[in-house]
């Protein structure tokens, strides 16, 4: 068969002699198959990487491929000036925030795809009513230097948050207003006092489980480096050698201790405190000043950072499949097929197919979608969740991650943490009442918090009051984590309503309390496009496989192939604000920065480079 090398094309739309598919004109296969002038002729592609400089930035596309060959495609790509294309994939907080990052900066060939049909990932906020209700994200954690917080103040959304929503407690209610009623499961409430007592205690040995990273103590074998382990042992002996409790208040506390962990794992979205790295706990960061409810619901900050991104540049329901990332040969055999002519030419203009090498079109990413689309791209940005990585990572990237990553990938937690909303046509629930807390008293010596199938129930913590009635109603809303969380997903609506029913009758004494007239609940566990709420340090990891996580690819030792080509973001890989709406949205302008200041870099050398 001939060969040919690839040469100089007139573009019909541009005018300009050359080729490339950042010009907008070339939107078909059948296209490119005619730019290779014989459609069944083997072709080797001779190519180089073309990088963009900075004058791209300022809005100047050509439409170039070098045809030199060169070992070092970086400073090939310096003689060339389109656009780079980057693709962000996922439309939540992180993939938001590093559009709108890119296309402040001036990049201008930006393509975010979603798998779901609406954007905003774990932020899902439904209007039930006149109020709205938080499937995901609730609450801004700390105001002071948070990015949310600082948009939704400057934005007015905060306006109308009362003061019972700006909540200063370390574990957020919805109001700090009213007193949290701890109901055992004969029926009986808790005293106040020892209520209070107890949450003393715990709050002490909460403050030791941060010391052993902020203070660099070392961790007891007997801890076995878990957080639940070391809180449970430090607790009960402290339970047990004081004299001044009878057996009956001493078994009230244990109750309530394993009632504080599982409120904790709600928390910390794991299925277990057990599960959580005492020696990694306290680097996690609260941000100074109190936990905020937006009233008009957290999809507000959603909308503000999505108002300047254009809507042709976010795509809706389109799931990935595949990243074929590092084409690095220099020479690549192509054989197009003759089928290709026959095409309708309603293809993306940024779309190859299977058997088209990317190297064509001038890119060293491929990113194969669900419905077969093939979208080429310099750089993708991935703001997947860690659940998603854990299930899919084998089979989302082509070449496979390499092994630290997936070491990270794996060693690092992530679970699930639902919501089940109640809605009353009265309160059964006295006035001061902000939250209905279940204690087991059959549970206080149990050393393992988790439940077979048909006993999910056991894990719900608590039911907390939504305030105000005047927005919300006569609202519960029950938190319940872990394996237990999948198990509830898994019931339908009916039998989670007469469920919770039973579990509120039996706990508050009261066995005339009326179903609710309405359910709503997240499943965030057995969303295949999230697989769980947040991420944790599970006992194994450190804040260094966060680190690692965020690291892109090819790593930097790499020298012969395109750099950052592969990004990652999202709340998982925050080393400090892990599990967190502002840890995502830093996430996502952290990958964007990236890009932006390795285009400057390239300017500032180009534009300081000697004549020769």
């Amino acid at each position: 068969m001939n060969q040919m090398l690839l040469s100089v094309k007139m573009c019909n739309y541009c005018r300009s002699e050359v080729f490339s598919p950042s010009c907008r004109g070339i939107a078909s296969r059948a296209q490119q198959v005619d730019f290779f002038k014989q459609k069944d002729e083997k072709v080797v592609i001779k190519h180089s990487y073309p990088t963009p400089s900075k004058k791209s930035l300022d809005g100047m596309q050509s439409c170039e491929i070098s045809t030199d060959s060169t070992d070092d495609p970086l400073s090939s790509g310096l003689r060339t000036h389109r656009q780079p294309r980057i693709v962000v994939i996922g439309a939540g907080l992180a993939g938001l925030a590093a559009t709108k990052v890119l296309l402040k900066k001036g990049f201008t060939d930006v393509t975010v795809l979603e798998a779901s049909d609406h954007i905003g990932g774990r932020v899902l906020s439904v209007q039930h009513g006149t109020s709205t209700l938080e499937l995901g994200a609730t609450w801004i954690h700390g105001a002071n230097g948070n990015p949310v917080y600082h948009m939704a103040e400057d934005n007015g959304l905060l306006e109308h948050t009362t003061d019972g929503e700006r909540s200063v407690g370390r574990i957020s209610l919805y109001t700090k207003n009213g007193v949290a009623h701890y109901q055992t499961n004969v029926g009986k409430r808790i005293p106040k006092d020892l209520v209070e007592e107890f949450s003393d205690l715990y709050n002490e040995v909460y403050e030791l489980t941060q010391e052993f990273f902020k203070n660099g103590k070392p961790v007891c074998a007997e801890s076995q480096n878990s957080v639940g382990i070391f809180t449970r042992d430090v607790v009960r002996k402290r339970i047990m050698v004081d004299p001044d409790d009878s057996e009956s208040t001493k078994k009230l506390k244990l109750s309530m201790l394993q009632q504080y962990l599982k409120v904790e794992s709600c928390e910390s979205s794991s299925p277990s405190m057990d599960e959580v790295s005492l020696s990694e706990f306290g680097e996690w960061t609260e941000i100074p000043g109190a936990h905020y409810v937006i009233p008009e619901g957290f999809m507000k900050i959603v909308e503000l950072l999505a108002q300047d991104i254009p809507s042709s540049t976010i795509c809706l329901s389109k799931p990935v499949r595949c990243i074929h990332w590092n084409y690095s040969a220099q020479h690549r055999e192509v054989i197009p097929k003759s089928s290709d002519t026959n095409q309708d030419n309603n293809h993306n203009e940024n779309s190859c197919r299977p058997h088209w090498d990317p190297l064509i079109l001038g890119h060293p990413i491929c990113v194969e979608c669900e419905d077969e689309e093939w979208i080429t791209a310099d750089h993708v940005i991935i703001t997947a969740s860690l659940g998603v990585l854990k299930q899919n990572h084998e089979a989302m990237f082509s070449p496979p991650l390499p092994e630290d990553k997936v070491l990270a990938i794996e060693k690092l937690g992530i679970s699930t943490t639902d919501k089940i909303f109640l809605e009353f046509e009265e309160p059964f629930w006295s006035p001061e009442c902000n939250s209905i807390q279940f204690v087991w008293e059959d549970e206080a010596q149990l050393e393992q918090l988790t439940y077979p199938e048909e006993l999910w129930y056991k894990k719900i913590c608590s039911f907390d009051v939504l305030y105000p009635p005047e927005r919300y109603g006569y609202m519960l809303s029950g938190w319940i984590c872990g394996q237990e969380a999948l198990y509830m997903e898994r019931c339908n609506d009916e039998t989670v309503v007469e469920t919770c029913t039973e579990l509120l009758r039996r706990f508050t004494g009261n066995p005339d309390i009326p179903k609710p007239r309405r359910v709503l609940r997240s499943s965030w566990g057995s969303n295949p496009y999230i697989r769980g709420s947040y991420s944790f340090t599970r006992v194994g990891s450190s804040g260094g496989d966060c680190e690692r996580l965020a690291m892109p690819l090819p790593y930097a030792n790499s020298t012969k192939a395109p750099p950052l080509q592969v990004l990652f973001a999202g709340e998982a890989t925050h080393r400090k604000y892990y599990s967190t709406t502002h840890g995502a949205l830093l996430s996502g302008q952290r990958e964007a920065t990236r890009l932006v200041e390795m285009y400057q870099d390239l300017h500032r050398a180009e534009t300081t480079k000697p004549n020769i």
